[in-house]
């Protein structure tokens, strides 16, 4: 189903035109709630070169827009989607997410970037042992023991014969992990696997997994970056009489004898998306691909221009040429895309701790000097246990620390505890170090959460993507709500638009062909000339084939006439055509055997584009009566002001 996205191009980033705050006022008004020049022209500005219609860059043009948006906004809050819960959760879900970007130490950050990129040069072959333990689990010797214990037995008997012995896929993992490189694991996995020499095991460390240590069986260069290009035969074929293996035999046979690899991509590959490019995919990188088959024969290529023998992935049958080899990038190249991955990963808990350092000394910070040891008197055995409850006399409002001004009690560190006590179950811990301990995690806590909080303050890149995304999903929501549901349910409805429009949804011209391609044209004569004597696809395969020779490979389905399959001279009538097509770097005979003339689609032919056309029917309507519910007021000085802002720049 098509939808409509129109109001997405409204949204994200910030302006590079300038708009004093002092001289910043209302440009419109929505049922009285004010919106500002500053926002107009930061939205515009953004969005200038993402609006395709020449009107919209037009200052009333994109007036319209921009109303028509605010109009929705109104409407969305009226409805109260803001408090609907699932939306809630979303928003929340990105702006956590979002927030990991602006929340970093820049220090911390550039030295894991260079060491990611030092990490990027290099594939790193391992197996490991594994284990399991429960991330909380704090009884560790056990599990410690038992991974010692099985890399001196690795050490001795060898990964492999251990690994039959004690491999239960539950909590003992024996593993090979093949070639990795950097972000591919955890990053105390990753740490310690680059760390080990070849050919030695690593001392038993800790992941939220379990105890490991890791073999490290060999290093290589990374394989770089590759552009290739592919011709596929799926193994799902609607035509139950095509053998994908054998089919795709038949077109590298063609390939050996001459014939264009882009043009047999084009006419021939089952990979719609790369076949109209001659089978050109986007680069990739080790690792990157769903297929390590695919990916390793890419890679074993040796030179640009080289093509594999037909090979089977788990998506079918496949011919892979190489086109370009390219070496790891520059670190200047490869910096911003390494960032972003540092601070997605599990090494974003040294760029926290960096955080709090540097917010330490930003904020303003007043410590309670006597909450430890008040803590430290409330605790018993029963924390344990997990019985310990907070005593009667609590003083549940006395301050622990204060952050520029914002309070935080003895009631918030004392709820802290009494979900901490989980942790220290069967253990005995001095309670001035669970103090200690505990008390430093509520702070780091405290203090992120106390900076995630406000950095829409701090942070006026930060606000606008928001703002942003706050708005754009709720439109979401509303369109979702009143337009796009409706149109895809209201069947009754759907139904009378087609009728009075279905005059706009018709067939093209199409053809049901048989089509035979060859690679030269004396055989092409040969089979033309067969084909006329009635013989069938298959008697003309078994004549013209043989001897590891692929010379005829045939194709039956229904096209629009102008595929690009098919030649753009074809002489559209039913048929064997007595002419020999040049196309796509071959030679065709045609034998079209039905012709179906342009006609209306049934509704349920045409329903995509029916229930597309009726979303923009039903949101028209709409929207006048958002004009007709919200007062519009706009303020022609400030109006005037714009577009002189506008023509300057």
């Amino acid at each position: 189903m098509k939808i409509k996205f129109g109001w997405l191009i409204l949204t994200f980033l910030v302006s590079s035109l300038s708009y004093g705050q002092k001289d910043d006022r209302p440009l419109l008004t929505v049922d009285g709630d004010p919106i500002m020049t500053s926002e107009f022209l930061r939205v515009y500005n953004k969005n200038l070169d993402l609006v395709k219609d020449e009107s919209q860059k037009d200052v009333d043009g994109y007036l319209k827009l921009f109303t028509e948006y605010q109009l929705k906004l109104k409407e969305a809050r009226r409805l109260k989607l803001h408090e609907d819960e699932k939306y809630k959760r979303e928003f929340n879900r990105y702006k956590k997410q979002l927030t990991k970007n602006y929340l970093s130490e820049n220090k911390v950050t550039d030295d894991l970037v260079e060491e990611a990129y030092d990490r990027n040069a290099l594939d790193i072959n391992a197996s490991h042992v594994l284990v399991r333990l429960d991330a909380e689990a704090k009884d560790t010797l056990e599990a410690y023991n038992k991974v010692l214990e099985l890399k001196e037995r690795v050490l001795k008997e060898g990964f492999n014969n251990v690994k039959k012995d004690v491999h239960d896929g539950t909590k003992i993992f024996l593993e090979d992990l093949g070639y990795f490189s950097v972000f591919k694991m955890v990053y105390d996995f990753e740490t310690a696997a680059y760390n080990t020499p070849v050919g030695e095991i690593s001392e038993p460390f800790r992941t939220q997994f379990g105890y490991h240590v890791v073999q490290v069986n060999d290093r290589r260069p990374s394989r770089g970056t590759i552009t290739a290009a592919h011709i596929m035969i799926s193994t799902n074929q609607k035509d139950t009489l095509i053998d994908p293996e054998k089919r795709i035999n038949t077109i590298y046979q063609k390939f050996l004898q001459g014939e264009n690899f882009e043009s047999l991509a084009k006419q021939f590959s089952d990979d719609k998306s790369s076949a109209k490019n001659g089978g050109r995919l986007s680069e990739f990188k080790s690792g990157q691909l769903s297929s390590t088959v695919f990916e390793d024969m890419a890679f074993s290529l040796e030179n640009d221009g080289d093509v594999s023998k037909p090979f089977k992935s788990a998506y079918g049958w496949h011919i892979v040429k190489r086109l370009k080899l390219q070496n790891i990038q520059s670190f200047e190249e490869l910096k911003s895309s390494l960032e972003a991955s540092v601070k997605r990963d599990t090494r974003s808990k040294l760029i926290n701790t960096a955080m709090v350092k540097e917010l330490k000394e930003r904020y303003d910070i007043v410590y309670n000097t006597k909450a430890k040891s008040y803590f430290e008197s409330i605790l018993s055995k029963d924390f344990y246990t997990r019985k310990w409850e907070l005593p009667e006399d609590f003083k549940k409002e006395e301050k622990v620390f204060t952050i520029n001004g914002t309070v935080y009690t003895y009631d918030d560190f004392g709820r802290h505890l009494n979900f901490a006590q989980r942790i220290y179950t069967n253990q005995s811990i001095p309670f001035i170090t669970i103090i200690e301990k505990e008390f430093d995690k509520f702070f780091e806590k405290t203090i992120l959460k106390y900076r995630e909080e406000n950095l829409e303050l701090e942070n006026e890149e930060f606000a606008n993507i928001i703002k942003e995304y706050r708005d754009g999903l709720l439109l979401f929501d509303l369109m979702e709500k009143e337009i796009w549901n409706k149109a895809s349910k209201d069947s009754l409805g759907l139904e009378k638009y087609y009728n009075a429009n279905n005059s706009n949804y018709q067939w093209k011209d199409r053809v049901e062909v048989s089509m035979a391609s060859v690679a030269e044209k004396s055989v092409a004569a040969n089979v033309l000339e067969l084909m006329k004597e009635g013989k069938t696809n298959v008697e003309i395969t078994e004549l013209m084939n043989g001897n590891k020779k692929q010379a005829v490979l045939f194709t039956n389905k229904t096209f629009d006439i102008g595929d690009a399959k098919l030649p753009s001279d074809l002489e559209v009538k039913e048929g064997l055509s007595s002419k020999i097509y040049s196309h796509n770097g071959a030679f065709h005979i045609i034998d079209i055997k039905s012709v179906l003339p342009a006609g209306p689609k049934t509704l349920e032919e045409a329903k995509g584009s029916v229930i597309s056309d009726y979303q923009e029917d039903i949101e028209k309507k709409w929207i006048e009566s958002l004009y007709n519910r919200f007062e519009i007021k706009v303020d022609k000085k400030a109006l005037k002001a714009v577009k002189k802002i506008i023509n300057k720049s």
